[in-house]
């Protein structure tokens, strides 16, 4: 097809349709975040690399080429986090994770492993929010916390509802920060979390749950986080928080979220 002096081809359309939709894909990541804002500033100086390598303007093209070349290493530093979340999501899709015999051998252990000592921290999770205790308490499902864990003190602890209260007692040396559950252990407490910082997050959410957002954003873990003005839990999963979870609900929002594969194996 000849549209004015340009010859179309079915593999052109094809082409742009494919970079729309990743561009939309790319944005829909970044969307909200301070990322987005770099995206667009990325995009559009890469709009004007093309226009002046067009008008074949030499020196202009040479210095935005040089820009591009260092910019894109610079973009994978600056969205490292985006990267991973859309690498995620296209591994979520893979025949490997959709396949139901290799979720059955790998999966089955390492839920039941996950999902042994919920009670104890439901409970403890209860009696914090009962005492007006602000706490927060991440809880793996099949990321590595490892980056994480180096940021507080190391417990490797057996998981109890008398110690997860102890540590968040206002006078612990250890109840600032966050507590990571792994695989049915407590291994650190006074952890840092990643704060989110989307111009989406509301304004009135304190550092604790914005950093229980963060670290949902940046792992497929769970963070039950509680307000010591409120005493209110809240549940952070996959970036989104889930405010005021009446205790009763506290251990079947658990169980099904770190059980989602095994349901989905199901079906």
């Amino acid at each position: 097809m000849r549209i004015g002096f340009l010859d179309i081809h079915w593999t052109d359309v094809l082409d742009i349709f494919l970079v729309t939709v990743l561009l939309y894909q790319v944005y829909t990541l970044v969307r909200g975040s301070i990322a987005s804002r770099v995206f667009m500033g990325y995009l559009f100086v890469y709009f004007f690399y093309l226009v002046v390598r067009g008008l074949g303007l030499g020196l202009m093209t040479a210095i935005l080429q040089y820009f591009m070349g260092v910019g894109a290493v610079a973009l994978i530093v600056i969205f490292q986090q985006e990267i991973r979340r859309f690498l995620l999501i296209i591994g979520k899709s893979t025949i490997y994770t959709n396949n139901g015999i290799m979720k059955r051998i790998l999966g089955n252990a390492v839920i039941d492993v996950k999902s042994q000592n919920l009670k104890e921290i439901v409970e403890a999770s209860k009696a914090v929010a009962a005492s007006f205790t602000g706490a927060l308490i991440v809880i793996n499902k099949k990321d590595d916390l490892g980056k994480y864990i180096e940021t507080g003190d190391i417990l490797d602890a057996k998981l109890s509802k008398p110690l997860l209260v102890s540590l968040f007692n206002q006078y612990s040396e250890l109840h600032d920060g966050a507590v990571l559950v792994i695989d049915g252990r407590i291994k650190a407490a006074r952890c840092v979390l990643p704060v989110a910082d989307g111009i989406d997050i509301s304004s009135s959410l304190g550092f604790r749950h914005r950093a229980a957002i963060g670290m949902s954003e940046a792992t497929d873990a769970i963070v039950i986080v509680i307000s010591e003005q409120t005493g209110k839990i809240s549940l952070a999963i996959e970036g989104e928080l889930i405010s005021n979870v009446p205790g009763s609900e506290l251990f079947n929002r658990l169980t099904e979220y770190l059980s989602s594969d095994m349901k989905q194996m199901a079906e």
